[in-house]
């Protein structure tokens, strides 16, 4: 029953990606590729003031396209140590930890993506920002 529910988020955000979109004054910029099944992304952010925006473009599977979006909606409008630290326990939370519900949808990609390899589809955009943070 709660799969169904969590196959329709993912689809959702698959099929209406919010925050897909490139972003010509961002900080951030930062590309990945994934190449075990050739996913990829560019996350852009720009933290400079406030609200923070992030938007993402690129092409793969469902899940690296819609964690991508969810990412944006999440993370978007946090401080850059708000952002790195939901990336944590994001990537936390899909490598091994417990689901956690106050991520709220975000809880639907740890009920749907049980392979070690699509774990990696998941975290993609997840990483890309973590790695633009860094570099900050």
């Amino acid at each position: 029953m709660m799969e169904g529910l969590y196959r329709e988020i993912l689809l959702d955000h698959f099929e209406h990606p919010r925050g897909r979109g490139e972003m010509p004054e961002a900080e951030i910029v930062e590309h990945l590729l994934n190449p075990l099944c050739g996913d990829e992304v560019t996350v852009y952010a720009r933290n400079d003031e406030p609200p923070s925006e992030v938007t993402f473009t690129g092409r793969g599977c469902t899940i690296s396209q819609a964690s991508a979006s969810m990412m944006t909606e999440r993370l978007s409008g946090m401080s850059p140590g708000e952002q790195a630290a939901e990336i944590e326990r994001f990537i936390a939370m899909m490598r091994g930890g417990e689901p956690d519900e106050s991520l709220g949808e975000l809880v639907a990609l740890k009920h749907i993506v049980t392979a070690p390899n699509r774990i990696r589809c998941a975290t993609l955009a997840w990483e890309a920002l973590r790695k633009g943070l860094e570099k900050e």
